[in-house]
């Protein structure tokens, strides 16, 4: 082991990704992966309710819901150090909101603003929750850039508090929003089994907005997604390992192939500014809050996640990434 090679971590400049707080890295941040990194960060379960929502006077950056206390979470971004503007903005949605988790996330944070995030979470009850997060880049050698999220303030015995819910949590503690999705996977599942595809139903229902299932490789995974904000449900690949890009352009170069299989078009997202990838198939307009409206979502659901199984497992368990070769991802291939 002694003689094996290391990569070297480089910093990247948040603006070389990022141009524009507005334009870019707030719809990078309001997306569904990028804000589950950001809510494994503070150890709670977010969904995404608006982007731009006016709050009283103001128009907060991302408005989101704690999937657990189904509370307000309201996110403010600077793509700079942070300053007394966005603290005056944050204080303003906090008097206006009986409940909320305001997290403020910046390249930097001055003493003065992380002394006063600690002070308000020193002085306010349960019921607020202030955290500060400053957001890093880094990258090894021609890699895509990925973020880390550093917590510089969080609520007294934050860690403790989350310890001890997570061992309290029960079916009687969740708050609507996750019961309905319990509810809405259950069903699903039995909609699975119905189908009697490659896909089984045999999983336990987990209150999120998500259930993913094996395809036969490590890396690799199925998904079943609601996204009850934005209407609409899919089914998608997901692929999550070290190797990730590679294999997604592997996959594209069969995109005639498998989309002349199945009949549809896919999405292919490649998610250049993290380590993984995702290749999905949508339907929109439909509202998985209406129950009525889940036996048709289901059978589209099972329907997707089964083709999907039968026309890549295969392909999944052949994928070599050392059969790719480019100087950088998305770029011209060397043969």
């Amino acid at each position: 082991m002694s003689g094996a090679q290391l990569g070297r971590l480089e910093r990247v400049e948040l603006r070389d990704i990022w141009a524009t707080e507005a334009s870019d890295f707030t719809p990078w941040l309001a997306r569904d992966e990028n804000l589950r990194l950001l809510g494994e960060t503070l150890g709670i379960d977010i969904e995404l309710e608006a982007q731009e929502k006016s709050v009283g006077p103001f128009r907060a950056d991302i408005l989101c819901k704690d999937l657990g206390s189904d509370n307000w979470v309201l996110i403010e971004n600077q793509l700079e150090r942070t300053d007394h503007l966005h603290l005056g903005q944050l204080l303003t949605y906090a008097s206006g909101l009986e409940a909320v988790t305001i997290v403020w996330v910046a390249a930097r944070f001055t003493e003065e603003h992380r002394s006063t995030l600690d002070w308000l979470n020193k002085i306010t009850n349960d019921t607020f929750r202030f955290f500060g997060l400053e957001v890093e880049l880094w990258k090894i050698g021609q890699s895509p850039a990925a973020p880390k999220f550093n917590v510089v303030s969080k609520p007294n015995n934050w860690s403790r508090s989350v310890a001890r819910a997570a061992r309290e949590i029960d079916d009687t503690a969740l708050s609507d929003v996750r019961l309905l999705q319990i509810d809405y996977w259950t069903a699903f599942h039995e909609a699975l089994d119905k189908q009697a595809g490659p896909v089984a139903g045999a999983r336990k229902p987990q209150p999120q907005s998500w259930m993913s299932y094996a395809v036969g490789r490590a890396g690799f995974s199925l998904g079943a997604v609601m996204k009850r904000w934005r209407q609409r449900i899919q089914a998608e690949l997901y692929i999550s390992c070290p190797e990730a890009k590679p294999f997604f352009y592997l996959l594209r170069e069969q995109r005639d192939e498998l989309e002349a299989e199945l009949g549809y078009g896919f999405e292919w997202e490649e998610l250049p500014e993290g380590q993984d990838s995702r290749i999905f198939v949508a339907r929109d307009g439909v509202d998985p809050d209406d129950r009525a409206q889940w036996p048709s979502q289901h059978e589209w659901l099972a329907c997707r996640i089964n083709e999907l199984h039968r026309v890549l497992a295969k392909r999944i368990r052949e994928l070599r990434s050392e059969d790719w070769t480019t100087t950088e991802f998305g770029g011209i291939r060397e043969d």
